[in-house]
């Protein structure tokens, strides 16, 4: 169980990175539909990417993990009401649904370790 929880932790990261790093030039016209100043995009992405870090840091040291995947699920409900609220098709809501669902499993996975 430990791998599998190990490997969704580095999945969540890699694609966190993937999304915010690879693919930015997607996100700055991402949150000019949401109608979200520059500002916020920014804070956004620099916690999705902290979080990613701590997550991958959580794989040696474990007190990290429990509190960064709620953070993450937080930011992920957070998009899942953004699509809702611009009233994206439904395929939008599928990558923020997938990874709050696994930031959930591995905050379950760590609960009461802290």
């Amino acid at each position: 169980m430990n791998s599998l929880i190990v490997g969704i932790q580095i999945l969540i990261a890699v694609s966190v990175w993937m999304v915010w790093v690879l693919r930015f030039d997607n996100i700055v016209k991402e949150f000019e539909h949401f109608g979200y100043p520059t500002w916020f995009r920014s804070l956004v992405g620099a916690l999705k990417i902290s979080l990613a870090a701590l997550l991958i840091a959580g794989i040696w040291f474990p007190p990290l993990v429990f509190y960064s995947a709620v953070s993450m699920a937080i930011l992920m409900v957070g998009a899942q009401f953004t699509h809702l609220r611009v009233k994206n098709p439904v395929t939008k809501f599928i990558p923020s649904f997938v990874l709050l669902t696994l930031s959930l499993v591995v905050a379950y996975s760590h609960l009461g370790q802290n």
